[in-house]
């Protein structure tokens, strides 16, 4: 209602108090809990933001998901609009009575054709970009509505001296009216002021579980190192700062000898610590300056930035070697496993085209390593080819 609607006068009266609060149209007044705060002027991007957490929260729970990086993204992509098969493939399973279910949710993902990693990490970008913002609005409306109150407050008692000594009903009815509005006002703001402070706590603690959501998203969870998509932004940082400082860089790709028959004998559960001693082997040459991850399955992958290809090799051989001394047995069992070793393949990044050409290299050396018979580690050697197309770095 603005002072141009023509059906004003026509609206019985509930005084100044009441127009000011929403009272003058019936049916533009929300009712019991949903009432509006219209003393305070919210920010609608805020708002929009709070439904959107909400919904997302809301999902979630009807489908009984779990929060973790792949439902969190896949309920922000749903809600907002995002990718238009994975909400079309929802719909039609909501349709159809049928649970959505983690690992539904992943097959889909997969059939899409894309990059699972990395619409997750544009998802998860954008989900923590809201919550930023929203945290920001929040504080700043907390510090507002504080500072609002505390002004108010300084002078709603001074309003009951404005009443002059010889003033009309009128004028003393409109002063005890502006006292009844400032005081529902104050009151108003308080409310407010412990919602936003509650709002602030919540949503700050929703940034600490996507925070810990995304670090999980990066961590192969058998071996307690890096995934893959953890090793491809490590790579990408490594290779762009390797390049600026005219450091020299290696990747090298390693595969488990005979991992498939370690499991087919021994089980799953031996074939899981292997996995992990293999780990561990590979974690002991890790620093600042060399990097471990689980690239997938049986198959590690090791960044050594700031070495020479041969120091590089090396380092890698010495863990090889190691490991191979050691003898392994089933716990389950007590039966032996024997020694565990691995084959490697490790490539000069600087010396392809490019570091996507480096690390199919090293994916080829290992090929070489394996067929030559294992347990060993086989240097990548460019082709004619690749080495007319690689820039050396400026030494």
């Amino acid at each position: 209602m603005t002072s141009h609607d023509p059906n004003l006068s026509k609206r019985p009266s509930r005084g100044l108090l009441g127009w000011l609060t929403g009272a003058g149209r019936e049916e533009d007044v929300p009712q019991g809990d949903q009432a509006a705060d219209t003393s305070v002027v919210l920010d609608p991007r805020r708002l929009a933001r709070t439904q959107l957490l909400a919904d997302i929260a809301d999902f979630l729970l009807a489908h009984d998901l779990e929060i973790n990086p792949i439902t969190l993204g896949v309920a922000h992509n749903y809600l907002n609009g995002g990718d238009g098969s994975m909400t079309r493939s929802i719909d039609q399973r909501i349709q159809s009575r049928q649970p959505l279910t983690l690992e539904w949710i992943e097959l889909i993902l997969r059939e899409n054709g894309g990059d699972q990693s990395e619409f997750l990490n544009r998802l998860m970008n954008r989900l923590e970009s809201n919550i930023e913002a929203f945290d920001r609005t929040s504080t700043a409306a907390k510090t507002a509505a504080s500072e609002y109150g505390d002004a108010l407050s300084a002078h709603v008692d001074g309003l009951e001296e404005m009443k002059p000594a010889n003033a009309p009903v009128e004028t003393g009815e409109l002063v005890q009216e502006l006292v009844s509005i400032a005081r529902t006002m104050l009151e108003r703001t308080a409310s407010l002021e412990k919602d936003m402070a509650r709002s602030m706590l919540e949503t700050r603690a929703l940034r600490r579980s996507l925070e810990q959501a995304r670090r999980s998203a990066e961590e192969d969870h058998l071996t307690g190192l890096p995934n893959r998509r953890a090793f491809e932004h490590r790579f990408t940082s490594e290779f762009a700062a390797a390049r600026d400082a005219g450091d020299q860089l290696a990747v090298a790709f390693c595969d488990i000898d005979n991992f498939k028959r370690i499991n087919d004998e021994h089980g799953h559960e031996a074939g899981d610590r292997v996995l992990r001693n293999v780990a561990s082997a590979l974690t002991r040459i890790s620093d600042d300056r060399c990097h471990v991850a689980r690239h997938g399955g049986e198959e590690f992958v090791v960044l050594l930035r700031g070495r020479s290809l041969h120091q590089a090799w090396e380092l890698l051989d010495d863990a090889r070697a190691s490991l191979a001394e050691r003898r392994m047995v089933n716990r389950a069992t007590d039966m032996p496993i024997g020694k565990v070793t691995f084959s490697a393949g490790i490539a000069d990044v600087f010396s392809f085209a490019d570091s996507r050409a480096a690390l199919r290299a090293a994916d080829r050396a290992l090929y070489r390593a394996k067929a030559e018979g294992r347990n060993r580690v086989v240097v990548a050697e460019p082709t004619p080819e690749e080495r007319a197309r690689s820039k050396p770095i400026a030494q």
